[in-house]
């Protein structure tokens, strides 16, 4: 069963998303094993989702304690809520 990991953020500058972008490029760490990650952003809103993908429940607690001890200044912005799902539909073009 795969599950997301559904994260929002508020206060979330251009610059910012342009700096996780980057971020991002240079890869992932070990300890967040997740198949796909999105970033949605709403640059007039300030306001950004981040969704990550896991194939299996021990690669999703790994990621959420990681990322759940992730200092603010490494996230997006302000975490305004963090959510756990089970992926019911996945349908990739």
């Amino acid at each position: 069963m795969a599950l997301a990991r559904v994260v929002s953020f508020d206060g979330v500058s251009q610059a910012r998303v342009e700096e996780m972008k980057a971020r991002m490029a240079e890869g992932r760490p070990d300890d967040i094993p997740a198949t796909e990650i999105v970033m949605l952003y709403d640059g007039d809103a300030e306001k950004s989702m981040v969704v990550l993908f896991f194939d299996n429940e021990e690669d999703y607690q790994l990621a959420d304690e990681t990322l759940g001890a992730m200092p603010a200044e490494d996230t997006p912005g302000t975490r305004t809520a963090v959510g756990r799902y089970e992926v019911a539909v996945r349908e990739v073009a």
